[in-house]
């Protein structure tokens, strides 16, 4: 089973245009900074918001088609959506709220109790949404999405709702249920450590505009686009061009790297993640003189904060991680030359 997905909205300045294919039994993360239209595809694939064009296909059945005057109302379409804080209805038991995803009145009763079972709420089904722990509370939303048999699920930043505290357990509870579901998933959030826990592959929203998906460990291990890095948490970015050389000419930590790999047509930055930044004994291919400006010692290695040759401004600055004795071998020297190694170098276009 997959889901095929290309649709074009225009909402007074701003336009959605995505296109994006996913298959059954995976989360395909949709990844964006707020208001780039994660959650508006979502609304557009459960059919609560219309495109304006395009086409959406589950499994061959045709869900919206622009060109045949195809727009399957949000019933018809068999899809799973859990919004951000899941909409239970507070008057209604979990029992109850269970039951209104039930489309067999004869089996409403034994569906509800499987899913209690399924779901780990034993005990909770006399009880009402405000009686109940958040992780509680998703799992009854889920429930009573999973009681209409949906062919995909929508996930609409199912932990934002969550403490800091119970936010790590809900995840693990939630991809331990979803392991079970058969068809396509889509995540919505902008966080990475979910998108680690959860994602097999990444749909990257840039101010509307969907990026072609990739492995979610490519996200982090080699973005090719500024803001798929951004969001990956790199935050070593210069920009940079390609002079006649071959050489690439990092503007911002004003120096010239020779890359690692074939550079992209468009190259507009260059990033280097922080524990690839290596300190160095001396000048040499790749490598800069750094001011030290500040140390951070975390648990488990330390960070230190770096002014390049171009200055103390945005880009200019660079963010290392070495382990703690490594640090310490060097003496808190007051700067330091680093070196900023070819085959770890990450192209980027915009």
């Amino acid at each position: 089973m997959n889901l095929q997905v290309e649709i074009h909205k225009q909402l007074g300045k701003f336009r959605l245009d995505v296109c994006l294919d996913t298959t059954s039994g995976h989360i395909t993360g949709l990844l964006g900074a707020s208001g780039c239209g994660k959650s508006l595809t979502l609304k557009c694939i459960a059919g609560i918001e219309q495109p304006d064009r395009g086409r959406i296909v589950l499994d061959g059945r045709v869900l919206f088609d622009s060109e045949r005057h195809i727009n399957l109302p949000p019933q018809k379409r068999q899809v799973g959506y859990l919004f951000q804080h899941y909409a239970l209805f507070p008057h209604m038991t979990v029992a109850q709220n269970i039951a209104v995803g039930v489309r067999e009145r004869a089996r409403r009763k034994e569906r509800v109790a499987q899913l209690i079972s399924a779901l780990y709420l034993e005990g909770q089904a006399h009880k009402h949404p405000h009686q109940l722990s958040g992780g509680q509370q998703q799992r009854v939303a889920l429930a009573r999405i999973l009681a209409s048999r949906p062919q995909v699920l929508l996930l609409d930043e199912p932990f934002s709702a969550l403490d800091s505290y119970l936010k790590w357990q809900v995840e693990q509870e939630l991809a331990q249920l979803l392991s079970d579901f058969s068809g396509p998933m889509l995540l919505v959030t902008h966080n990475r450590e979910e998108v680690r826990q959860l994602c097999r592959q990444v749909c990257v929203l840039d101010h509307g505009r969907s990026q072609p998906c990739i492995p979610a460990e490519q996200l982090f291990t080699a973005p090719a686009t500024l803001s798929a890095c951004l969001l990956s948490g790199c935050r070593n970015l210069s920009r940079a061009s390609v002079n006649e050389d071959g050489m690439v000419e990092a503007e911002d930590w004003q120096v010239s790297l020779s890359p690692g790999s074939p550079l992209p047509q468009g190259l507009t930055h260059i990033a280097i993640q922080a524990h690839c930044v290596k300190p160095a004994p001396g000048p040499g291919p790749n490598r800069l003189l750094c001011q030290v400006e500040q140390v951070v010692n975390q648990a488990f290695s330390t960070q230190i904060l770096l002014t390049t040759p171009g200055g103390s401004q945005g880009f200019s600055q660079l963010r290392m991680e070495v382990a703690q004795d490594v640090w310490a071998a060097l003496g808190a020297p007051p700067s330091l030359w680093v070196e900023l190694p070819p085959d770890r170098l990450l192209p980027l276009t915009s």
